[in-house]
Parts: structure tokens; sequence; C-alpha cells
């Protein structure tokens, strides 16, 4: 992998006083990065009466098979777009391969498949994604904000968005608690 795509396949994680409160504690699924600007999807916040069932029928899609999962804060951009991150066993006319470790669909045939039971048999569903410029993430990475670490699909698929925080902080030997609000300066 080259070196400006490090972050495809990987969670960004918040740092407490990140300075921007529409990413207090985000859990970011980065699925592009490269010289142009990166993409990542929120899955660290759950929207507040919204669910999958919710969003099928605005749709006009049974909710068949379906459970009446939580639908994630995607991100600050374009709120009303929809995003799946989803296991590889499953492939739509848009859905793209993230460094081999889950896969995004962001058109509503992923969402029919999940309702009738032939769609991948992981996914977590979003609205809204985040978004950096040309070199804009790689910029913020040298400074207090960001924090990686591996993608894992227990971390993605198997961990509540209100425990995905804390929970890949642990799994890098980080206890949350005990990081600094803001870096220091020499």
């Amino acid at each position: 992998m080259d070196e400006a795509s490090f972050l495809t396949g990987q969670l960004l994680l918040a740092l407490p006083g990140i300075g921007d409160p529409r990413f207090e504690r985000a859990v970011i699924a980065m699925c592009a990065h490269d010289e142009q600007g990166a993409l990542g999807v929120g899955i660290g916040h759950e929207l507040d009466g919204l669910r999958l069932h919710d969003l099928l029928a605005q749709f006009g899609i049974e909710s068949g098979a379906a459970p009446d999962a939580p639908v994630h804060f995607g991100g600050p951009v374009e709120p009303r777009r929809g995003f799946v991150l989803h296991s590889t066993d499953w492939g739509g006319q848009d859905t793209i391969d993230v460094a081999g470790r889950w896969a995004l669909s962001g058109t509503v045939d992923v969402l029919r498949a999940i309702a009738d039971g032939t769609g991948p048999a992981r996914w977590v569903v979003a609205l809204g994604y985040a978004g950096w410029s040309e070199g804009q993430l790689d910029a913020e990475m040298t400074r207090h904000g960001w924090f990686n670490v591996p993608g894992d699909d227990a971390l993605l698929f198997g961990t509540s968005a209100p425990k995905r925080w804390a929970e890949s902080f642990a799994k890098a030997g980080i206890d949350p608690r005990l990081l600094a609000n803001d870096g220091g300066t020499a």
C-alpha cells in the first residue's frame, strides 16, 4: 500500500479536545485516502429517532428480514446521502472494496438486499460522510486530533456505536480516560 493511502481500511478516532463538536468521540471508517483527498463514514454515533425500518419505509421497501438496526451519523457532509459499510460477501452496482477489509455501497440496491435477506452478512448503515480535500487529512494527522487503528470486523460490525470509540482505543492498548485534551508545545 502506498504511503498516501495508508488510512484506507483503518478506523480514525477523534482524540479528546479535537476542537470540532461534530467529531467529539468520533469513529470514522476510512474508505478512501489518496493524493486527491479522503473519505470516511462515521460509525461512532447513532442518529436519534431514525432506525433502519424508518429508512426502508422512506424508500417504499418492506423491512422483511432486516432487523430494526440503528442508523449512524456518517458525517457532516451530505447528511441525507446514505451509505452501507458491509462484509465483502455481497456486491452491488456501486460496491467498492475497502482494502480487502470491508465494502462500501451507496445505492438503494444494498438496502433492498438486506431487507429481503440476500444482502451482506454484516453491515452498518449511516447517513452522511466525512471528507477531506487534497492533503487536508494528511496535515491533520500531524497535529493533535486523530488516531488511527486497524479496522477489524469486531470493531466495525460486532461493537455497538456507543462502545466503539473506547473499545478501539483499548484494542490499541490505550486507556482513553488517560488521554489529554490538548497537546503540549516544546
